[in-house]
């Protein structure tokens, strides 16, 4: 390998691809075919009746999700998107009401609010585990909160007995967003059966997949209820009296298809395979990084009573200790052929729907709604230490996942290696620039 960095015109550290994912494998197209053979791609009526809740292989992948996760209610989506969307207005939120989500996570945590005219509010990240902040909870609760969405950020649970505490005593839902945490525990129990509904995701680049897809998780009878008709376009109302109202009944199609559900199965038998898989190789590259002792990088701080998933691996890079910029960084170790990126995604209150506060119409609804008796500020600065995160110190990537090898993840501490080598010629770089 050349000492002099890729960047600067050296030959790479990684010149091959990294395997692609995620890889298909026999049962999956077992089930395929066996959809094929049938002809029905969807099994969905949109009217009362068996098919009413979806078609054999929806109903098998909700079975094996309550089975893994010992959930009494499981509902196939189309999306996790669709999954929020949902869960929020299956707990009756709407107009006037505030949710409050983490700043820092996919944009459909917080929109899923916006959908049902509600408010989100932000409330800060902790820094070890950048998962939202129970203190920073507390601080932004007001008479209008109805529920609090929680991200399991990068596939690490957020601090639950505090959070479900906060939310008994003020008497709001909790709702897990659990995309990125499929198997990942808090006290032995897992991530999207701790609080009140939980929202997985089942999209291209998840941990298991159906291309496109999400499951929501219950113990509540009305909230699976109310999920199921929201799903199947609201569809067979009057058929539902002992659901007490017809609140935020509103229909969509959220529904699954039988194609996706099938991949859904073959991927679901192997969940615990992928996820140990993720792990071994997360814990090899910190076991590897740890030895070099690379001054300004921080790794991840694994809480002790969690169990991590690993759907990201994040780090800290500190620009004074390292004395390079973390943009620089990013450069050289992508010109390596190793993929990291800076940050995450910005602060979503930051993008142009939340500054301008416009969202249906012309009209700043539901922010200027007349039924909102609230005060909202979405200025920078709100959530500082997602800010820091992002535009400062957060670096990831999603090299720790099948089917890499060891062999793989050393190309990476290579890359970290000799690049912490070759400071200097990079401090020259950004001085000449």
């Amino acid at each position: 390998m050349s000492k002099r960095l890729a960047l600067l015109g050296g030959e790479k550290t990684r010149k091959e691809l990294f395997n692609p994912y995620p890889i298909i494998g026999k049962k999956e197209k077992k089930e395929i075919m066996d959809v094929l053979s049938t002809g029905k791609l969807s099994g969905f009526i949109a009217q009362q009746g068996e098919y009413f809740l979806g078609g054999e292989k929806v109903r098998k992948l909700e079975s094996d999700f309550n089975a893994y996760f010992k959930s009494k209610y499981a509902i196939a989506v189309n999306s996790a998107t669709a999954g929020l969307h949902a869960t929020v207005a299956s707990l009756d939120i709407g107009p006037g009401d505030e949710v409050i989500v983490s700043p820092y996570t996919m944009s459909a945590s917080a929109s899923a609010i916006l959908m049902a005219n509600a408010i989100p509010v932000f409330a800060d990240i902790r820094e070890d585990t950048y998962c939202i902040d129970p203190a920073d909870i507390k601080r932004k609760i007001t008479p209008r909160t109805k529920a609090i969405i929680i991200v399991h950020l990068f596939g690490q649970s957020a601090n639950m007995d505090e959070i479900m505490a906060i939310a008994k005593k003020h008497k709001i839902a909790v709702i897990e967003d659990a995309a990125q945490s499929p198997s990942a525990t808090y006290r032995g129990r897992f991530t999207g059966v701790i609080g009140d509904v939980g929202i997985f995701s089942l999209n291209q680049h998840k941990t298991i997949t159906t291309g496109e897809g999400g499951m929501i998780l219950t113990n509540n009878r009305i909230i699976a209820e109310k999920a199921r008709l929201i799903r199947n376009h609201g569809e067979v109302i009057k058929s539902n009296v002992k659901l007490g109202n017809i609140v935020n009944l509103l229909g969509w199609n959220y529904r699954m298809t039988e194609l996706e559900a099938a991949v859904g199965i073959g991927q679901f038998g192997r969940l615990d395979f992928l996820t140990e898989y993720r792990i071994v190789l997360a814990d090899y590259l910190t076991k590897e990084l740890k030895k070099l002792n690379l001054p300004g990088i921080e790794l991840p701080v694994i809480s002790p009573e969690n169990k991590h998933v690993y759907f990201l691996y994040p780090m800290k890079f500190k620009e004074k200790i390292i004395g390079i910029k973390r943009k620089t960084f990013i450069k050289a170790i992508n010109a390596e052929g190793i993929p990291f990126g800076a940050g995450y995604v910005k602060p979503i209150y930051l993008e142009p729907m939340y500054q301008e506060k416009i969202c249906y119409g012309k009209h700043g609804c539901p922010f200027k709604c007349s039924l909102y008796k609230g005060r909202i500020d979405y200025k920078k600065g709100i959530c500082p230490v997602a800010e820091r995160m992002h535009f400062k110190e957060l670096i990831v990537t999603p090299m720790c996942k099948y089917s890499l090898k060891k062999k793989d993840i050393k190309d990476i501490v290579s890359a970290f290696k000799k690049i912490f080598n070759n400071i200097e010629p990079l401090r020259k770089l950004e001085q000449n620039r």
